[in-house]
């Protein structure tokens, strides 16, 4: 069978309290899960369910807050809230502000994102995008009686790559490595590093049909074999002394 990737089109716009299962199955692609569909959901409509979405005019910025905006020509409440969901600044250069999140993920803006929302609000990153994914995946499997696996994405830069594209930040009922050291090649030689971050890959490939412009804030892909192993967002992070960037 082929691989299959299939757009779930919502026409109203998610608000806090919503119930994200309800309104995946009023929909036609939603009707007809099958065991072993991976539902991708952006970040963005995660954060507004949960709450995260931000009126600025509620924010105070502070006196760093406020420097560091004039410095880069930034909203200072943005500036702030940027701040806010920091554990640490990796590097503010040219008007960019990479850092590390609370929940380990390092990013430009802390994930503080202002598209696809009204003016006059921003988006923050869900708190435990892993528990935001395993409560979707255990009310789907309630309600339908599928076992699925749930993925939550979010747009990220690559260092020495231009362009974005979409990662995982939220995993449950999949392995988002798929480890092949200590495997043999085509040329029968012992593979020692190889993974390869197909939670990553399967939502790159999911935005392929949703877009940034279109109300397509979940993708469906079908026919995808990725065994019954479990997995989590840390198998996704890598430790701080192994990387040659930071």
């Amino acid at each position: 069978m082929s691989l299959q990737i299939i757009p779930v089109s919502i026409l109203q716009d998610v608000s806090f309290g919503d119930d994200l299962v309800d309104i995946l199955l009023r929909t036609k692609a939603g009707c007809s899960l099958k065991d072993g569909d991976i539902l991708i959901f952006t970040q963005k409509v995660i954060s507004k369910q949960e709450g995260r979405k931000i009126n600025l005019s509620k924010i105070n910025p502070s006196l760093l807050a406020t420097g560091i905006a004039s410095a880069y020509e930034k909203d200072s409440r943005i500036v702030q809230l940027i701040l806010d969901e920091t554990k640490r600044i990796v590097r503010m250069k040219n008007g960019i502000i990479i850092s590390k999140t609370h929940q380990g993920f390092v990013c430009a803006n802390a994930g503080v994102d202002e598209s696809n929302v009204e003016k006059g609000f921003a988006t923050l990153l869900p708190k435990d995008s892993d528990k935001s994914a395993q409560k979707i995946r255990k009310k789907i499997k309630t309600k339908t009686g599928k076992d699925v696996a749930v993925l939550i994405s979010d747009t990220f830069g690559r260092p020495f790559r231009e362009g974005q594209t979409d990662v995982a930040i939220g995993v449950s009922g999949i392995s988002p490595i798929v480890d092949y050291k200590g495997k043999q090649d085509t040329f029968k030689r012992i593979l020692r590093v190889t993974e390869i971050a197909i939670a990553d890959e399967l939502c790159s490939a999911g935005e392929l049909v949703r877009g940034k412009m279109s109300r397509i804030p979940i993708a469906i892909v079908r026919n995808y074999d990725f065994g019954k192993k479990n997995g989590s967002l840390d198998d996704l992070l890598r430790d701080k002394s192994l990387d040659l960037f930071r």
